[in-house]
């Protein structure tokens, strides 16, 4: 395979400078003409394939058309993902998709494939583990593989400029005809490899939950961090929520004081810098700096929501209200941005308007100091937000705050309170402003899972803040998701746009929405949300199931099947899938107290309990640190039961509890660790472990007393 070997060298260059950034800015245009060309994508959904569905390139949907016309055709295939936020997939689509020499070469010699990773994971998964294992270093989007016809790849790479693509595809023409049986061998390695990929076996003896690996896993973390700005050293810095959810946990039962700090200084370093929208409240997607300035100014559901969660779950534990206002912002910014009319949640934001990344959020002082009339006001504004002539990226300004408001109070000779009307009053007019701007592209995509984790948001923000419309906003969503995603079989669809749910769901999707929906019963008392979790829970296992390891494929084996049949293991910015499963069936299995559920979590930790031992990179398992906390430290049952519990539940729900989990009502209802605990005429507070309960109290803290 000399020819490979020399291409991979040709292009290593371009990808140790281009791969990996994702992020936003696809081509919009205002021209009202018919389009020259038309491809198999324009009866898609999907907003990003939609965006190519009139380049010259012959582009087909993931499908078995595609599939079986390469084996019909005998040709090799281009699979291309990205998504509708990633700048350089657009970067790539300008120069190489809408060129005509580059469309005539790829629809003569190949099939082409585009992929929208957000509504098929599952593709994307299996490219891009080829993608790690060909190239031995990092991989993103826009993730190009050229494979054999029946889907096996034999190179992966990332952006390539105009010509080095076409270097690329003529080399491959070539090689297809001269070496079709090395390909075929090669292919064959390649996919071995993927297969091989994050599989596991379970331990042939059963282990015990040591508290002392927490201890371990808890101190890499934090000896991890940096300890200037927060998040993982280095550049460039992603919010990773699962990450200090655990260290919050951890915190709770150990009462870690470097924990709690590590925790602190990265939500306030986030919090306050660049990557989160000083004016409009939500995060974008990560920020490409060491200390949270110049973000990659896309904007994703699934960031806002696990981070509406951490600050929620970090608001309840220390009633700091910089938590609460980043809270509610977030919140307004996804009602206000990102959310359907019928209950659902959009999926993204993209970076750039007019052509220009960041080009809404943007400002130059000379456009504030036109805008602010104030004179006081106006420096108060531009010395907290950090605003100069001369700008803090490219010659312009993106707003982060630079200077404590009690500081600000200090050197204006104003009260703190006079400074938060002030900067407040400030940041109104800029935003009025900023509103009449072209705005970023809205992906209106609505996927299972991220709602899921939105759900758990909103839940988690009712929690702390109290918030009635919260619980409201949160009960149309899961309202909307049970409607429009779930089957009376159990099973979920995974994507809704335009009226029409598509695509068989994913182990992410039910994962997260059944740990929704445990939550969601936990803060309404309406057994009902229980009954749908359990039966998406049996879904799951009947066909994700693997009986070998004890964890679930990626896919369900009612989907058609890929070139190999993958599990999702590792954390990242988003838990994997079995993980989650792995909290969600526990949470289940407790509250309705069925042990199958609580043993098949166990089994699952257990699996992985030999990687958590070994790691050196703990924040890749900082979810399944999590599930092992909850058998290291078994969960605490709390029913409130009685006419008044109400006010109970809400009062318990304020606290930050992360191993407690709530049951109860009016009544005993059908729960089995309800029964027997109803008292005419009072409510009480049962707490319990493994239906093993204490005496019975009646005020919180008496009840916090025993949480202890």
């Amino acid at each position: 395979m000399h020819r490979i070997k020399h291409l991979s060298i040709v292009c290593n260059l371009s990808l140790l400078l281009l791969s990996a950034l994702s992020c936003t800015a696809p081509k919009t245009s205002a021209e009202d003409v018919s389009p020259t060309y038309t491809n198999a994508l324009v009866d898609e959904s999907s907003p990003y394939l939609l965006q190519h569905a009139h380049n010259p390139v012959d582009w087909f949907p993931w499908g078995q058309q595609a599939l079986e016309k390469a084996k019909q055709e005998d040709k090799p295939i281009i699979i291309s993902v990205g998504y509708a936020a990633c700048h350089w997939c657009h970067v790539m689509e300008h120069e190489s998709f809408e060129d005509t020499t580059v469309a005539r070469v790829m629809n003569e010699h190949f099939v082409s494939i585009k992929v929208d990773r957000e509504e098929r994971p599952d593709v994307d998964n299996v490219y891009m583990t080829a993608c790690q294992l060909l190239s031995e270093r990092g991989c993103g989007w826009p993730l190009n593989a050229i494979a054999l016809p029946d889907g096996r790849p034999v190179w992966v790479g990332t952006y390539f400029p105009n010509k080095q693509w076409k270097e690329i595809l003529q080399y491959f023409v070539q090689t297809y005809q001269d070496e079709k049986e090395e390909l075929t061998q090669f292919a064959a390695r390649v996919n071995q490899g993927i297969a091989e990929a994050e599989q596991i076996s379970p331990p042939t003896t059963e282990l015990s939950f040591e508290k002392s690996l927490l201890d371990d896993l808890a101190e890499k973390l934090i000896k991890s961090t940096d300890k200037k700005y927060g998040g993982r050293k280095g550049a460039p810095k992603f919010p990773l929520p699962n990450q200090y959810e655990f260290l919050l946990y951890y915190h709770h039962l150990t009462k870690s004081v470097d924990a709690l700090e590590v925790v602190e200084l990265s939500l306030e370093k986030m919090a306050k810098g660049g990557l989160y929208d000083q004016l409009g409240g939500g995060f974008a997607r990560y920020s490409t700096d060491s200390r949270w300035l110049v973000p990659h100014f896309e904007k994703m559901l699934y960031d806002n929501a696990q981070l509406i969660s951490l600050y929620s779950q970090a608001h309840q534990l220390t009633q700091n209200e910089f938590y609460q206002t980043v809270v509610e912002e977030s919140i307004q910014f996804v009602e206000r941005e990102l959310s359907d009319p019928d209950g659902g949640f959009y999926s993204s934001l993209d970076a750039d308007s007019e052509g220009e990344e960041g080009l809404f959020y943007i400002w130059k002082a000379s456009t504030i100091d036109s805008l602010l009339d104030d004179e006081r006001t106006r420096e108060l504004f531009k010395k907290v937000y950090d605003v100069s002539k001369r700008g803090n990226w490219e010659g312009h300004t993106i707003l982060n705050q630079v200077m404590s408001l009690e500081t600000a109070a200090a050197d204006s000779k104003l009260s703190v309170a006079e400074v938060k009307s002030r900067l407040a009053s400030a940041k109104s007019i800029l935003f009025e402003a900023r509103a009449s701007r072209i705005r970023p592209g809205l992906d209106d995509k609505i996927l299972t899972s991220w709602n899921a984790l939105m759900l758990l948001g909103l839940i988690d923000a009712y929690k702390a803040l109290g918030n009635r419309k919260y619980l409201a906003l949160a009960i149309k969503n899961a309202t909307f998701l049970e409607r429009e995603m779930m089957q009376p079989d159990g099973s979920l669809l995974r994507n809704h746009k335009d009226g029409k749910s598509v695509i068989n769901a994913f182990l992410d999707d039910y994962a997260f929405l059944i740990q929704a929906f445990v939550a969601l019963y936990q803060v309404s008392f309406d057994s009902t949300w229980l009954e749908k979790a359990n039966q998406l829970a049996e879904h799951v296992q009947i066909h994700f199931a693997d009986p070998t390891s004890g964890l679930y494929f990626y896919t369900s084996d009612l989907d058609p099947p890929l070139i190999t049949r993958k599990m999702e293991l590792t954390d990242n910015v988003i838990s994997s899938s079995n993980s989650a499963m792995a909290i969600a069936l526990q949470q289940l299995g407790t509250i309705t107290y069925n042990k199958t559920w609580k043993e098949q979590a166990l089994r699952m930790v257990q699996t992985l309990t030999p990687t958590l031992r070994q790691t050196e990179q703990p924040s890749y398992y900082s979810n399944w640190a999590q599930a092992y906390a909850t058998l290291a430290y078994p969960l605490y049952e709390v029913a409130i039961v009685g006419a008044d519990y109400e006010q109970l539940q809400a009062a318990l729900a304020g606290v930050f509890l992360p191993n407690a989990l709530y049951l109860g009502g009016a009544t005993e209802g059908d729960l089995a660790l309800l029964q027997g605990k109803l008292q005419v005429g009072e409510t009480y507070i049962y707490v319990c472990r493994n239906n093993v309960c204490q005496l019975p109290v009646q005020t919180l803290e008496a009840a916090l007393k025993q949480l202890q």
